[in-house]
């Protein structure tokens, strides 16, 4: 078994007396995509939040990394929102460099090298002094996976990257997260669609609060009993039957 990024020990967190997420345990492996699949309200967003210390659990333990999840840690993590939170007035290159310089880039001929490196990556050189409230909604997704990966973190979060983009350019973000991965990078992927789901390496499927089932996505398939069986079979397959986790880790 690889050496766990990421380790959840029975956690719990309400918002009020609204109980959000619900005795989740669970362990990511470093260097693999993981991907959180539900619908929304299902408490993807909220374990996110928990995993890059934004909230603290009610009860039970998070360690990523090995450790709790702080702002002390950021430098260790990269954090896609699912709503891009970039300053509307700068440019495409001053939203990165700050989030490069705060991530502790500090040397300025190194940032602006890295800067223009991810600039090149994400395709928005032709807009890099383009001020971010003139761009579609696609483009801000892009800047905002630029701003999380500028700093090269060990370990990303990414809440709903795909959501809104085009065809092409959702399988081009797939394409950079797999070089990603395969670098040793950990991602932690949270979606409501199934195409996603299919790219991750492994899967926890989220419903209120609770993890009902988790595994490969060959895995899950094959527990419907169907050879034909989709990912979105499983899911509800698993809705039905319970809670259901894989061994495999």
């Amino acid at each position: 078994m690889k050496e766990s990024a990421i380790k959840i020990e029975n956690v719990e967190f309400n918002y009020g007396h609204l109980k959000v997420i619900d005795h989740v345990s669970l362990e990511i492996p470093k260097g693999i995509s993981f991907g959180l699949l539900g619908s929304n309200g299902a408490g993807k967003t909220t374990s996110i939040r928990l995993m890059v210390g934004l909230l603290k659990p009610n009860k039970g333990n998070i360690f990523c990394l090995g450790r709790e999840p702080s702002p002390a840690n950021a430098v260790n993590t990269g954090y896609m929102p699912q709503l891009p939170s970039l300053y509307n007035e700068l440019t495409v290159r001053q939203n990165i460099d700050f989030f490069a310089h705060i991530y502790g880039l500090k040397n300025a001929q190194q940032r602006r090298k890295r800067v223009d490196e991810i600039i090149q990556l994400v395709e928005l050189m032709p807009k890099r002094d383009v001020s971010v409230v003139q761009l579609s909604g696609g483009m801000k997704q892009r800047v905002s996976l630029a701003c999380a990966i500028v700093h090269q973190p060990p370990l990303l979060f990414l809440d709903e990257p795909t959501v809104g983009l085009d065809p092409e350019l959702r399988v081009h973000f797939w394409e950079y997260f797999e070089n990603l991965t395969a670098a040793g990078t950990t991602l932690v992927i949270s979606s409501h669609t199934m195409d996603d789901a299919a790219h991750c390496r492994q899967l926890a499927f989220m419903r209120e609060g609770k993890i009902i089932a988790q595994g490969t996505p060959a895995e899950l398939r094959a527990a419907v009993g169907k050879p034909d069986a989709s990912l979105e079979d499983a899911f509800l397959f698993f809705i039905r039957h319970g809670e259901v986790k894989s061994n495999v880790q």
